[in-house]
């Protein structure tokens, strides 16, 4: 084989599919809440890009205006509650992961944010690596080509 062939082939071989960047929104009144979860995320997931909002109507507006690949969203937060922000992200997404991270601990309140769409339901305070782990598998689960 000469070398003009070797590399034709080489350059035939697929080339590897550099990582998939993540946008993820991070919405809580709490501006230590997010700042901390925002340390984490990157940490843990090189490169991935994180948007905040303080509150549950400018959580909605940033969602319509970009596309994120998930949303962990605070129940309690002022201008909107984190029920309706989920019922409205459904609404203009379909099935994008979103994870209800809150201080609300009572079954009726996980019942509801069930109902309102979250995939998930953390309480506060919420162990990292629980946190991470739930990330990284909705996250697989919504860049999972269909078989």
């Amino acid at each position: 084989m000469d070398l003009q062939a070797a590399t034709t082939m080489a350059d035939a071989r697929p080339k590897p599919e550099a990582p998939r960047v993540h946008r993820i929104l991070i919405a809580d009144d709490s501006a230590d809440i997010r700042a901390l979860v925002k340390v984490v995320l990157r940490r843990n997931f090189p490169g991935v890009e994180v948007d905040e909002a303080a509150n549950g109507r400018e959580a909605v507006e940033k969602f319509r205006a970009t596309t994120f690949d998930l949303v962990i969203l605070d129940l309690m937060m002022p201008e909107m509650d984190g029920f309706e922000v989920c019922r409205q992200m459904r609404a203009l997404a379909g099935p994008l992961p979103i994870i209800m991270l809150t201080a609300r601990a009572d079954a009726e309140s996980k019942q509801l944010g069930l109902l309102a769409g979250t995939d998930d339901y953390l309480v506060k305070p919420c162990q990292p690596r629980v946190l991470l782990d739930r990330v990284a598998r909705l996250l697989e689960r919504a860049t999972k080509p269909l078989s």
